[in-house]
């Protein structure tokens, strides 16, 4: 081996690491399809959830009270779903890692998108937990009513318990208002990616 091969072979770089689903449109990799299906699934149950539990305390009852349970239906069957869809997300992500941040991103922002998408994981498992606990203690199991979807009785693990029901119904609202600071912040860290850095994160997920 010559000194010129030599010096070829110290001085030649490593090839570019093609990121899992690469292309021109999204040049920073991006999600599977199915984490994306879960992404998506969980914003528009978060769209009905959010709502229905902020606006269930102005509700007027009426003489059998069936317009409120009405919106504690959705809202509670809307919860256990994101639970459920949490938790096969989780599963999921565990076996299926995500693309890693690119290398142009800088350490803070790569810190700040850890800790709110850990975060955000977070609470989607506390949040309906809570808020299970909170209509069990309060005497109303998801059964009747507020069966699961309408239909699926789910069993009564509790006798109702008002100082408990108390204390869960402080937890879960102070959680309600921490998720949408964390939304608030997930949104607007896609909107700052897109629109000011201008670089491939939020394709990532599209």
């Amino acid at each position: 081996m010559d000194a010129t091969t030599s010096l070829g072979q110290e001085t030649a770089r490593p090839e570019a690491v093609t990121l899992p689903g690469q292309d021109a449109a999204h040049p920073d990799g991006q999600y599977g399809s199915v984490a994306k299906w879960f992404h998506w699934i969980t914003v528009g149950l978060m769209a009905i959830a959010l709502p229905t539990g902020f606006v269930i305390k102005f509700i007027t009852e009426e003489a059998d009270g069936a317009y409120k349970f009405g919106f504690y239906a959705i809202h509670e069957s809307t919860g256990l779903t994101i639970l459920i869809v949490a938790l096969a997300r989780i599963l999921w992500k565990a076996t299926h890692p995500a693309p890693p941040h690119p290398d142009h991103l800088p350490a803070v922002l790569r810190i700040a998108a850890t800790a709110t998408h850990h975060a955000l994981y977070a609470m989607l498992i506390i949040q309906p937990v809570m808020g299970f606990l909170a209509t069990n203690a309060w005497g109303f199991p998801l059964r009747g009513r507020t069966a699961y979807l309408g239909f699926i009785e789910l069993p009564k693990f509790m006798e109702t318990w008002v100082g408990l029901a108390e204390v869960l119904k402080v937890i879960h609202t102070a959680g309600g208002y921490l998720f949408v600071v964390l939304l608030a912040a997930h949104i607007g860290g896609a909107i700052f990616h897109n629109a000011i850095r201008k670089d491939g994160t939020l394709m990532r997920m599209l």
